[in-house]
């Protein structure tokens, strides 16, 4: 069946509307140059009579009749002048053309001194990196003129470099790590500290953009996040950096943000998470909001090396199967992991060689999240018990074809602790609280394009998802609703999120213990 052409008007009309509008624009646009006379005299009529009548209202009624008899009398003169009229008609448009001209003041078409200053001394710090003895016809020298390399700038209000794109020799090691990481720490300290600075590499075209960027909101609290099954949301970064957003509510209002997603399952490539930071940086503010987005569908067991207590409102809640803070426990319940894990893949593969779809007891996830390993592997070593991260191998090194996902947070001085299958497995990484550039980059594999300020909130940080990029990080609020610092905003947001309780708080581990004690 042959099919019919669409109507010209569908087929042309959007290119028909858009040149009317072009039409109608260009039209718009020449009626206001032959007006403009016209324009700019009946602005200054307007203006010239309000003026008239401002100062009729702030005349006293005692001067009114002499001021009004004079106003008359010029009006009678003028009539009775030869060329009268026509002179008063004149100037009348003369001083209405002088008053309807247009008042804006010329908008800066440069740096004012103060900016040209800081650019030039831009310049003069960037000589020694970008300049050869060799070069005949050098872009830097000493002396030399700033505009020829900085083609585009803005200042804030402070007068301190905002946004600026630099030329910079074809010759200059640009590949080379450390060659740029000179140019960055040169900038950002000429630039103004205290700021958080994005370097954008064009090697192609021998340029480098310094944008300096936003603060991150820190006022997300915990809620419940738009995301499917086996999608975690670590936290917020920058719109340009993520192709999603998320509806989040602040009290009353309404936004979209751009969130950091981990997604997990079999297909995933980064099953694991690796989360570093310094005490008190928010480490287990995120493994707090990571296992309350997972109880929506999955089963979660926790095991606490710190022995402080920050997982207490989830004991005894319905998917909770743990919560560990003793060492006996925590190595029971990390036991019962890797057997549950090796439960799981058996399940799965004899259901695989008999044709069915996978059992429903091993289809629910399993989270393992385990908090400060080092305290605990210090206490295996006196007691003569084995590492805890030795029981972790199975579930790391299986967990993502049976549904279990691992969770570790350490601190930075306890890193070395970390055994190779711990390292190796978890291809997910979030550093949080301030750090280094050598600590950042031993962490996630690679430096990040910003550089990092020494004063952050907590739960500032960044994160790398296996080999993709490194993206700023903003953990959402998710306090411990028994701790006393707590805001009541917070504590109610968190309170919200909790499972209701399914067993006494005292016996929230028992269940797991029974399992460990049959197996």
């Amino acid at each position: 069946m042959a099919r019919r052409p669409l109507p010209r008007i569908l087929s042309n009309g959007s290119a028909q509307i858009a040149r009317s509008r072009e039409l109608a624009r260009t039209a718009a646009d020449s009626a206001t140059d032959v007006l403009h006379p016209l324009i700019t005299v009946s602005r200054g009529l307007r203006r010239l009579a309000g003026a008239g009548l401002r100062k009729w209202a702030d005349t006293p009624k005692d001067r009114r009749g002499p001021l009004l008899f004079l106003v008359a009398s010029v009006i009678l003169v003028m009539t009775l002048v030869p060329y009268g009229p026509l002179l008063a008609a004149i100037s009348l448009m003369a001083a209405a053309a002088w008053t309807g001209r247009d008042r804006t003041p010329p908008a800066p078409t440069g740096p004012d001194e103060a900016q040209t200053g800081r650019l030039q001394s831009l310049y003069e710090a960037l000589v020694p990196y970008f300049s050869a003895a060799e070069d005949p016809d050098p872009l830097y020298a000493h002396g030399g003129d700033w505009e020829k390399v900085f083609s585009s700038y803005d200042f804030d209000d402070d007068g301190r470099v905002s946004r600026l794109l630099i030329r910079y020799p074809a010759y200059f090691t640009d590949g080379e790590a450390e060659s740029r990481a000179r140019i960055e720490q040169l900038l950002h300290a000429k630039s103004g500290r205290g700021r958080e600075y994005h370097f954008d590499w064009d090697e192609e075209s021998n340029e480098l953009t310094i944008t300096v960027l936003p603060p991150l909101p820190t006022d997300i609290a915990a809620q419940r996040f738009v995301t499917a099954p086996g999608e975690t949301v670590l936290g917020f970064t920058d719109p340009a950096d993520v192709q999603r957003t998320l509806p989040l509510t602040y009290g009353e209002e309404q936004r979209d943000v751009p969130p950091v997603v981990w997604r997990t399952g079999i297909r995933s490539t980064e099953p694991h998470l690796l989360v570093v930071g310094e005490p008190g940086s928010g480490t287990t503010t995120l493994m707090r909001s990571i296992a309350l987005q997972t109880l929506q569908y999955g089963d979660v067991v926790i095991v606490e090396g710190g022995g402080t207590g920050e997982y207490a409102c989830l004991t005894g809640r319905a998917g909770v199967l743990a919560v560990e803070c003793g060492l006996a426990g925590a190595l029971a319940s990390l036991e019962w992991a890797a057997h549950e894990t090796e439960r799981r893949l058996i399940a799965a593969n004899r259901a695989r060689q008999a044709g069915h779809p996978a059992p429903d007891d091993i289809k629910n996830p399993l989270w393992i999240l385990l908090d400060r390993p080092s305290a605990l592997g210090h206490l295996t070593a006196a007691d003569g018990r084995k590492d805890p991260q030795a029981l972790l191998q199975v579930p790391l090194r299986h967990g993502r074809a049976a549904g279990v996902t691992v969770v570790v947070a350490e601190h930075f001085d306890s890193l070395d602790v970390l055994s190779e299958a711990v390292r190796q497995h978890t291809r997910a990484r979030v550093v949080l609280g301030p750090a280094s550039s050598a600590q950042l980059e031993a962490v996630l594999g690679v430096p990040p394009h910003t550089t990092p300020t020494r004063d952050v909130p907590p739960g500032r940080g960044y994160a790398r998802l296996g080999t993709g990029p490194v993206l700023r990080l903003q953990v959402p609020a998710t306090p411990d609703p028994y701790d006393d610092a707590t805001s009541e905003a917070q504590r109610r947001a968190v309170l919200e999120l909790l499972p209701e309780h399914t067993t006494p708080a005292d016996a929230g581990a028992l269940p797991l213990k029974a399992a460990v004690a049959e197996s």
